[in-house]
């Protein structure tokens, strides 16, 4: 049991909590929306954002991916963190979330993991939220492992158990992989954050939720069998299951 102050116990959250916590979300399209927010938050300020499906090691994934300021360590441990937020207003722009959570439950909800990318004028971060890796070691309460590279691509020496278990539970296998990740950010900015998830969330037929395949420039929210042949999907507006 961890001891607050004056020894008084912390409370602390069950990696349980990652799916029930996700489970408000009950149309996959407003857990992106929780990203998109996120992106355009006036401490971020992103200007475009690019959503796509990635292959990594045989699995789909999804990737949000934007050209904002970054996240410092500290910021990006609090967006892994459940209720911490300081975002405020700057002039007309208003920030969408305020509750500090909607990292968390919009990423959980698309995905059982989750691993983010991050850089900043000085530093590039990488951080885990995963509900597979805290299953794998058995863990009592959320861990969120996380490490901070300097740009000439050293990491803090207190970051090794974090790495460690990164490349141990992640689909990346060096810090080789870490960085190429990294690089890609630096297609669209010098600055921004890059997000993946994986185990992607499945329909109660085990048939994954997202269609990529009938598009190539979209992504489809997978409708079953039953309401296909029924012709119920045209009488679906498109904004209910297209992405685009």
């Amino acid at each position: 049991m961890a001891a607050g102050k004056c020894g008084i116990p912390l409370s602390t959250i069950s990696p349980k909590f990652l799916h029930s916590n996700s489970t408000s979300h009950t149309w996959p399209f407003s857990a992106i929306a929780e990203l998109i927010d996120n992106a355009y938050d006036p401490d971020v300020r992103a200007r475009q954002m690019w959503i796509d499906r990635t292959c990594i090691r045989g699995l789909d994934c999804l990737s949000f991916m934007d050209n904002g300021q970054g996240l410092t360590r500290a910021k990006l441990h609090k967006m892994l963190s459940f209720g911490f937020s300081k975002k405020r207003a700057l002039k007309l722009h208003i920030p969408v979330g305020v509750y500090g959570n909607g990292f968390k439950s919009g990423s959980m909800r698309l995905g059982k993991d989750a691993i983010v990318f991050t850089k900043t004028k000085d530093t590039m971060s990488v951080g885990l939220l995963s509900q597979s890796y805290l299953k794998a070691i058995g863990a009592q309460r959320v861990l969120v492992p996380m490490i901070t590279f300097r740009r000439d691509g050293q990491n803090q020496v207190e970051d090794e158990a974090s790495l460690r278990a990164i490349l141990t539970h992640s689909l990346f296998r060096s810090k080789k992989e870490l960085f190429d990740e990294l690089r890609a950010i630096s297609a669209v900015g010098y600055t921004g954050t890059r997000i993946i998830i994986w185990n992607l969330h499945t329909t109660t037929n085990g048939e994954p939720e997202f269609d990529f395949d009938t598009s190539k420039y979209d992504i489809l929210i997978r409708w079953n069998i039953s309401e296909r042949s029924n012709g119920d999907l045209a009488m679906i507006p498109e904004s209910e299951y297209s992405l685009r």
